[in-house]
């Protein structure tokens, strides 16, 4: 069977996955939060500055995960922490840990590189050691794809628009990128860097993954039924689960979920991650 990239970097870090990484992401946004509150000129401390970073700041490689999105609406900024935690978690379900820990960590990845891009572009262009487009980087753009990447994922879910209005997610992810779009048209250099870097990471998910991404609201449910099924058949300890795709097993990845084929044939069994990517074997 044919393994995509997504694939192969996702058995690589299959052993280094971290469960429910969007609580992690959400609780540093609240410390930064606090930060901010308590003494904001600690921020500067944190950004991702490439010309201080090579000078001995390697902190600010990861401290920039912390700074939060720009906002002084407290309340805003609770519905935002609760939606990305939803739809991390719904995610993860739907993907798996391994997935979506890979597709988190390519976007910081993405980020960082990005500001080095950058900091060359200024350097190249007669400026001695260029900083202060550090602010620019955050996690904001990450999280925006993650919405893109749900947006894919589960097109025709609904969401509610002011808490009003229902909407499917896949007409806010065009809405979404047409004014990303405009944004950058309207920026310089820096908004096209942080943009697009931030945002890479979305294109290579999309492109890599384009055949299995689609779930509809039934396909939700038969999930949420095998994961049932799932469990239940891990508490009675009747079953050792191997995926024939990848060869990984319940004994091996407690975290991983399995299922038959019913459009296999022959007694074919499969873990989240291979479930709806397979190819059907006749």
């Amino acid at each position: 069977m044919k393994n995509n990239l997504s694939n192969k970097i996702e058995r690589f870090f299959s052993r280094h996955a971290i469960p429910n990484i969007t609580l992690y992401l959400i609780i540093c946004y609240a410390f930064g939060y606090v930060i901010e509150f308590v003494n904001s000129d600690f921020i500067q401390y944190m950004t991702l500055e490439p010309g201080k970073i090579i000078h001995g700041q390697i902190w600010r490689l990861l401290t920039w995960v912390v700074i939060p999105p720009a906002t002084s609406n407290i309340f805003f900024v609770l519905i935002m922490l609760y939606f990305y935690y939803s739809i991390g978690n719904i995610l993860e379900r739907i993907w798996g840990t391994v997935k979506l820990n890979v597709y988190l960590l390519q976007g910081l990845i993405f980020t960082i590189a990005g500001s080095f891009i950058l900091y060359g572009i200024f350097s190249l262009a007669g400026y001695t050691n260029p900083t202060g487009f550090g602010i620019y980087f955050s996690t904001y753009y990450i999280n925006m794809s993650l919405f893109l990447a749900y947006a894919a994922t589960l097109p025709d879910m609904s969401v509610l628009l002011f808490f009003i209005i229902p909407i499917k997610v896949k007409y806010l992810g065009i809405v979404y990128g047409v004014l990303l779009l405009l944004e950058c048209l309207q920026g310089g250099i820096i908004t096209w860097v942080v943009v697009g870097s931030s945002l890479l990471n979305f294109l290579v998910f999309f492109i890599t993954s384009r055949k299995g991404i689609r779930r509809t609201p039934q396909q939700m449910k038969q999930k949420m039924e095998y994961t049932r099924q799932t469990k239940e058949a891990a508490a009675t300890k009747i079953t050792k689960h191997k995926c024939a795709v990848c060869g990984r097993t319940g004994d091996e990845y407690p975290e991983l979920e399995f299922r038959f084929c019913s459009k296999c044939n022959g007694n074919y069994e499969y873990c989240q991650d291979h479930l709806f990517t397979h190819e059907h074997v006749h």
